[in-house]
């Protein structure tokens, strides 16, 4: 994934980071096989306003076209940037409808909350 300045991909619990003044915004995803699916854009109130959830995104846009993957957004805000950002996934195929396979919701043993 190219570095999206101050964005992180914590593999270990599928999501991606972005870390301020103490405090930690997320997107948290999935990865099924080639589907990158955004499950869901957390910011504390501390770093609102700022522009990093859709930095966020951005950072998943960026490696699903590194790595081909298309995106899954059932996340209502990374559905919402992406159908106001059209240009930003001109590269990347974007499956508006996800499957009844895919989660979706993240299950309460797998979440993790930003502090």
């Amino acid at each position: 994934m190219p570095p999206n300045r101050g964005v992180v991909r914590d593999s270990a619990h599928h999501r991606l980071v972005w870390a301020q003044d103490g405090s930690e915004a997320e997107l948290v995803y999935r990865r099924r096989g080639n589907r990158l699916i955004l499950i869901h854009t957390g910011v504390p109130e501390a770093l609102g306003g700022q522009g990093i959830a859709g930095k966020l995104v951005q950072a998943a846009i960026e490696w699903a076209e590194l790595d081909h993957l298309t995106v899954v957004p059932i996340c209502a805000y990374a559905r919402k940037w992406l159908s106001e950002h059209p240009d930003a996934a001109t590269n990347v195929e974007i499956s508006w409808r996800p499957s009844a396979s895919v989660p979706d919701r993240v299950p309460p043993e797998e979440r993790h909350e930003p502090q």
